[in-house]
Order: structure tokens, then sequence, then C-alpha cells
């Protein structure tokens, strides 16, 4: 049936028309007879387990570059301060990255779904390579969080669309598994991150540490480029809404400069706190009613909606924010209660992190084999919920405190693979590349959001007059005691974030995955 018998009406004759119209009727004609007869595009031949073993591997070690620059500049910064003799400033070289990849977080992901993954992926290494030239030759203090600034525009620009061009090249079923990978590359980046930026700090110089990024992603766009061409295409041109990306960027920006400032820098009441929440606060109901108003929106807010995107994002976060902000305060509990040295507590944190991998690797897994894939993540965050609510009411010794931690991090670490092939499963394929920077966004917002409120509930209990994070001062004197009942309040509020988790994953909609079939639907 077509488009006049749909509508009721008979085609009109072109020859009644008058002669203009005619004319013009026919010429379109001809172009659609044109175009009908023209060969259809031939799709990318299929990627060979090989081809996909070499992006996976270029993937992950473009995944590794961003998520080292986040830990390895940390134990340097001393020595950049002493040689720039400037050391009020050092805490703006790790903000400066955070302020920017945060922001552009979604944005990457918008525009990946609209000028495509090696496009976007080309940009954020280039952007992420030339930071980090110009941090190692940076002549000053100012320079060098300049340049990290733009290094970090290329760091939140690697997430989402590495994420995303993982959801092209492997079906949702299969893609759990390879979320352990990436889980184990920050968690490799996490430990070895703080080692390399000492060693290169103390025996080599400093500069190392942003040296060490370019051959590392040059190898990465060697192995990946040639292969992008086969990689089947899913984004859609269309009109980008700048305004709509600078209004969700400022929001962020201002977001994270008051849980990066609020307590610190500042009173949490102080007017520049408020006055700072209240532009938040305007920039965000700006970002919405211009997302209602606009014809194709940055971030369309329906894309938030539904009965699975919002309780995945809220999920994952919950749980990257919980581990987040525990691995930023442990080493805190360890000096103080357990009298262990700086290098010590670091050791002491390889159970959280490193067990986190292993129960994202038990649901990836069990995601590629089981029907209910939801199950292992409900369990996992049950089992966590019940070890955090462990440790607010009593007190272990250090072995003990351990194996908690590792039976806690195990169960976390389930919610990553199934809250990110959730997310992906449940929206269109031009649109993966958008949900995917949504939530590495709103993630980056939880983890800052759980290291802030970590931080408030031990300095109202300790007393304000303590400073967070310089173990060796104020800290030292701290009765272990008190410690001890200020830490019960941080892991209840881990344990709450898990809690929020468990309750997400419970009320989202399981569909099912796209790829293979398992054993027991081939079966039904």
């Amino acid at each position: 049936m077509n488009q006049h018998q749909r509508l009721g009406r008979e085609p009109a004759d072109p020859t009644t028309l008058p002669e203009d119209i005619g004319q013009e009727l026919s010429h379109i004609t001809t172009e659609v007879m044109d175009v009908s007869d023209a060969p259809p595009l031939a799709p990318p031949a299929p990627l060979s387990q090989d081809e996909v073993r070499t992006i996976l591997m270029s993937l992950l070690l473009t995944m590794f570059l961003a998520a080292l620059d986040q830990t390895i500049v940390a134990t340097a910064l001393p020595t950049i301060g002493r040689q720039f003799n400037d050391v009020s400033s050092l805490s703006w070289v790790i903000t400066a990255y955070l302020l920017a990849s945060t922001a552009v977080a979604p944005v990457f992901g918008t525009l990946s779904d609209i000028y495509g993954r090696r496009v976007m992926i080309t940009v954020s290494l280039v952007l992420f390579t030339a930071g980090s030239i110009l941090c190692a030759v940076a002549p000053n203090m100012t320079v060098l969080i300049l340049a990290r600034g733009l290094q970090g525009l290329g760091g939140g620009g690697i997430m989402p669309v590495v994420q995303t061009v993982i959801s092209d090249v492997v079906s949702p079923r299969e893609r759990g598994k390879y979320q352990a990978y990436f889980s184990g590359v920050w968690m490799t980046a996490g430990l070895l991150g703080p080692v390399l930026g000492g060693v290169f700090a103390e025996h080599l110089h400093w500069s190392m540490i942003f040296w060490i990024n370019v051959p590392l992603a040059v190898g990465a766009l060697f192995l990946l480029l040639p292969k992008m061409g086969k990689i089947p295409v899913f984004h859609r041109r269309r009109k980008v809404d700048w305004l709509g990306g600078l209004l969700l960027m400022a929001a962020a920006v201002v977001v994270m400069l008051v849980l990066t400032w609020g307590g610190n820098r500042y009173a949490w009441l102080s007017p520049a706190i408020m006055a700072m929440i209240g532009a938040s606060v305007a920039l965000a109901f700006a970002f919405v009613w211009h997302a209602r108003n606009a014809e194709e929106p940055f971030l369309p807010l329906s894309l938030l909606g539904g009965s699975v995107v919002p309780y995945a994002i809220v999920a994952g976060a919950c749980a990257l924010g919980a581990i987040t902000g525990l691995t930023v305060h442990l080493p805190l509990y360890y000096e103080v209660v357990y009298h262990l040295t700086a290098s010590e507590a670091g050791l002491a944190l390889i159970p959280l992190a490193a067990i986190s991998t292993c129960g994202a690797a038990i649901a990836g897994r069990t995601m590629a084999r089981a029907r209910h894939y939801k199950r292992v993540a409900i369990a996992g965050t049950l089992v966590s919920t019940t070890f955090g609510m462990v440790l607010t009411v009593t007190t272990l010794p250090l072995w003990g405190l351990l194996i908690v931690l590792s039976l806690f991090a195990l169960g976390l670490g389930t919610t990553f693979p199934v809250s990110v092939v959730s997310l992906q499963n449940s929206v269109a394929r031009p649109q993966i590349g958008t949900v995917t920077g949504a939530m590495n966004f709103f993630r980056a917002l939880m983890s800052s959001f759980a290291v802030a409120a970590f931080s408030a509930i031990l300095l109202m209990s300790l007393g304000a007059g303590i400073s967070i994070g310089e173990h060796r001062g104020p800290a030292n004197a701290i009765p272990v005691a008190d410690m001890i009942t200020a830490f019960r309040y941080v892991f209840g509020a881990a344990t709450a974030l898990l809690a929020c988790a468990a309750v997400c994953i419970l009320a989202m909609e399981e569909r099912p995955l796209a790829g293979p079939s398992t054993p027991a639907e081939m079966a039904e």
C-alpha cells in the first residue's frame, strides 16, 4: 500500500498539474528511481577472532592510559612543588584533570554517536597526548595546570568512547566477560600508578610520568586505527546541540568544584560554597529546560528514563562511589588503628581493588551463560551489604578486616558488568555512545561525592582540627578508639551506597541480551 492509499486518496496525475510542478515531480521521481537502481553498500566483513582480540588489546591499552594518569601523578606532586617553588597550587594539578575529564565524558559519548567512534577516539588520544607533552615540558605551575586540563579533555573522552567501541564489536551477552578485563585495567593502574610516580620522581625526573603516555598512545592508535574500518557503523549524523553541551559541562564543573572545595578550602556553609551550589542548580535547571525544548537535545532526557537506564546508572555509580571513597580514606584507618606505614597501608588496599575485579569476572562470565543474569549482581550486592554491616558493628584484627573487605569487594564487583551491559542493551545502537557518556558522567560525580561525604563524616566525628589526607601530621595524635568510632560511620555510608545499588538492581528490568543463546534458551 503506497502513501496515497494510506491517506485515502488516489495519486494525482502529473500531466494534469501545472507544467512546472509536473516537471519537478518527474525530476524527483527520476532521482528516486536512480537511487533505487544503485547497488546497495556492502556491509563490512565480520571481524575475525584475531581482529577482535587486536581491537580489545588496543582498547585496553587506551583505557590504561586514562586510568594510569589519575593515579601516577599524586606521588610526584611534592617533587613538582619543590621544582616550581609553588606548593599552594599543587592540588590544581589533580583538580584540573578531574574537572575536565568529568565535564566532557557525556560530550564525547554523544559526539561518537554523531561523528563516529574512529573520529572521536582519535581526537581523544591526540588531545591526551598533546596534553601529556605540554605537561612534560611545562616551565611553570600555571602551564602545567592548563596542560593537565587539556590532558583531562582527552582522558574524559577515552572512557565512554572505548566502552562504546566494545559495544560495536561484541554482543551484549558476551560483553560482560570483557568488562572484567577493563576492571582489571583500573586495578592495575590503581596499584601501579603510585609506585611508578614515586620511582620516576625520585630516580629519574617527574616529567617521565607524562612522557610515558606518548609511546603508549601512539601504540594504541597504531593497533586500533587499521581495524576501525571493519567495525560496524551505527552513528547518525545530526545537528549538534552545542548550547546543551555547554550548559551540561558548566553545571558539572561547578558541582565538581563544590565537592572539591567544600569542607577543604571553604566551609560547607560559606558564602562561596553556597553561591556555587546556587549556580550549579541554576545551570542544571537551564540544561533541563533547554533539553525539553530543543529539537534534538544534546542529551535527550527521555534516554535517562525507562525501566533500565536510571537503575543501571545509579547502581553502577553507587558501587563505584563506595569503593572509591574507601580506597581514598582507608590508608588513614590503617595507619592510625593498625600502625602501618604508608607503603604497608597501600599494600593493604590490594584486596579491596583486586577482589572487586574477580567479582566483575564472575558476573561477566555468568552473563554469557545464564538467562537470568541479574541474579549474580543481586546476590553480590546483598553479600556486600551484609559484610559492610559487619564492619559497622565490630572491630576486627587486620587479617579479619582484610577478609571482610575482600568479600565486600567481591560482591561489589558484580555490579559493574551487569549495570554497563544492561544499560547498553536497552537503547538503540545510535544512542549507545550518548548513554555510555552519561553513565561515566554520573559515575564520576558520585565518586567525587562519596570522597567528599566520607571526608565530611570523618571531620564531624573527629573534629575540624584535623586534615584528612595528612596522615603524618595531626592525624597521628588521634586516639585509636576515636578513629574506630569515626570509621564505623564511614563503613556505614559505604554500606548504604551498596544497599542502594542492590535496590536498583532488583528494580531494574531484566531484558534478554542480544547475542548467542544460552544453553537453557536453546533447550527451551
